[in-house]
């Protein structure tokens, strides 16, 4: 009996063999009813693009620990003026950077480069403080009770560079200071305004420099470095 059994097996594979479809297809291990048949050359196309992505992580992690570091000056001039500026090169680098130049073009462009180191000052200390957040970008971006803390992200305007000098200045500007160069002007400033307005903040907190068209504080306890 199980020889006949095992000839009349063998008759149905010769007689019915598996169709080309369902060579290319897997079903699922799952014990779903329900399971979906996954053709294997779109399981093939998924790993392969997971491989490229991790493959193209990888060459990014390479790159960066290879790229040969930024120069530097090997000393900070006394005072960071138009003429240091303008003998450093062209300035580059990432979000960070790019949102500190962003912030010191709309909200400080018009001001002298003191005024504009100073606001720098401000945004770098606060990335410092335990009190705010821990990059340049959030600092920048940050809104409170439905306000913003730079004026320029919540003005309504377009955020259009339209003078190319003083955008330069100012990514000059954002990239020594994020660099390292000393912040000597505002005593650990927190915080800002401009001369003309009195905010109510204003009265609690100590004010530390008056540079341009602006008034810096901090509060009564450093909470930035000096």
């Amino acid at each position: 009996m199980a020889v006949a059994r095992i000839a009349l097996c063998a008759f149905v594979s010769l007689a019915f063999p598996l169709a080309p479809a369902a060579a290319e297809e897997r079903l699922s291990t799952s014990t779903d009813p329900t399971a979906v048949i996954v053709p294997l050359d779109a399981q093939l196309v998924t790993l392969l693009s997971h491989e490229r992505d991790a493959l193209g992580r990888v060459a990014s992690r390479i790159r960066a620990a290879t790229r040969a570091p930024r120069a530097r000056p090997s000393h900070w001039p006394e005072r960071i003026d138009a003429a240091w500026l303008a003998a450093q090169p062209v300035p580059q680098g990432d979000a960070q950077f790019e949102c500190l130049a962003k912030a010191l073009y709309f909200e400080a462009r018009g001001e002298p480069v003191a005024g504009q180191v100073a606001v720098a000052e401000v945004v770098l200390n606060r990335v410092d403080s335990p009190r705010y957040p821990s990059t340049v970008c959030k600092v920048v971006n940050q809104a409170r009770l439905g306000s913003c803390q730079f004026s320029f992200m919540c003005d309504g305007k377009a955020e259009t560079v339209d003078d190319r000098k003083a955008w330069n200045r100012a990514a000059k500007i954002a990239r020594v200071m994020i660099d390292g160069a000393p912040r000597r002007l505002t005593g650990g400033a927190t915080h800002f305004h401009a001369d003309f307005v009195e905010p109510f903040w204003a009265r609690k907190f100590a004010k530390t420099a008056e540079i341009g068209g602006h008034l810096f504080y901090r509060p009564d306890r450093a909470t930035a470095r000096p």
